[in-house]
């Protein structure tokens, strides 16, 4: 693991990550949308090859990987970006149940 995600892995909150990958942000957008942002940023991250990059890299990796995730939330509120699953559950359309007819339940007679 390089030392740019090893200092990444030991902050705690949002505005320490836009301060070590000097991203800036607008702290009322932040105070909204703060747990949305750090994850689609995680999201990013995990669908990203940081396998063989060097130290520079990485850390620019994940300086465009928060810039984006960001934007994201700048331009959409978290409710419509649907980044939890409570949220996507929320709109995802209900599964029906097996119909069972009250005529199964007797025996024919």
């Amino acid at each position: 693991m390089t030392a740019i995600l090893e200092q990444l892995r030991r902050l705690s909150a949002a505005e320490e990550f836009f301060e070590l990958l000097d991203v800036s942000y607008d702290p009322a957008v932040l105070q909204v949308a703060r747990l949305h942002i750090l994850r689609r940023m995680g999201q990013s991250l995990a669908n990203s090859t940081l396998d063989g990059l060097t130290e520079v890299a990485v850390r620019e990796q994940c300086r465009a990987c928060l810039a984006r995730a960001y934007a994201d939330f700048v331009a959409a509120r978290p409710i419509e970006q649907r980044v939890f699953k409570v949220l996507q559950d929320a709109v995802a359309p209900r599964r029906k149940g097996a119909f069972v007819p009250l005529s199964a339940l007797y025996p024919p007679q």
